[in-house]
């Protein structure tokens, strides 16, 4: 009878993992149900987890610390292989969609360094650079919030 090689290489304990990714287990636990982590059982019924999962909590306590939100992650990480441990081309691949939206980010955070002080289309007419910036809250028409560091130029 052929054993499941995964059980017979052990794997890591929950414990283990904990200790090497910082995270508390119950913080694991969290992300095997959100179905970012997928551990094994062994015969006797105890999670373990593969190495490669460390790179995983890792990337995971990384996203979260950016921003991006447990489904935005899930969603990155389906993009792994399952059957084998991720490559450094795998993790470039995955890695690539998240520049895209951290371009944006640092673009909108330089937008409101720079219009913090000034107007940003907020609509509130309360600085007296309102009406040379937004006469009759013309940003109001772009949508609601502050347009201008949203993206949104007052031409």
């Amino acid at each position: 009878m052929l054993k499941n090689s995964r059980v017979e290489k052990r794997g890591l304990t929950i414990g283990q993992m904990s200790e090497r990714t910082g995270l508390a287990t119950s913080a694991i636990r969290f992300y095997e149900e959100q179905g970012l982590v997928h551990p094994f059982r062994t015969d006797t019924g105890q999670r373990r987890y593969d190495r490669a999962d460390l790179r995983r909590l890792s990337f995971i306590m990384i996203s979260q610390g950016l921003g991006f939100s447990i489904a935005q992650i899930r969603e990155s990480l389906s993009k792994l292989p399952e059957n084998r441990t991720p490559t450094k081309a795998d993790w470039t691949r995955l890695s690539k969609g998240f520049q895209q939206e951290l371009d944006a980010r640092i673009e909108q955070m330089q937008a409101l360094r720079e219009r913090l002080d000034g107007c940003i289309g907020c609509g509130c007419l309360s600085l007296k650079k309102c009406t040379l910036y937004n006469p009759r809250d013309r940003a109001r028409q772009k949508g609601a919030g502050p347009r201008y560091v949203m993206g949104d130029s007052p031409d």
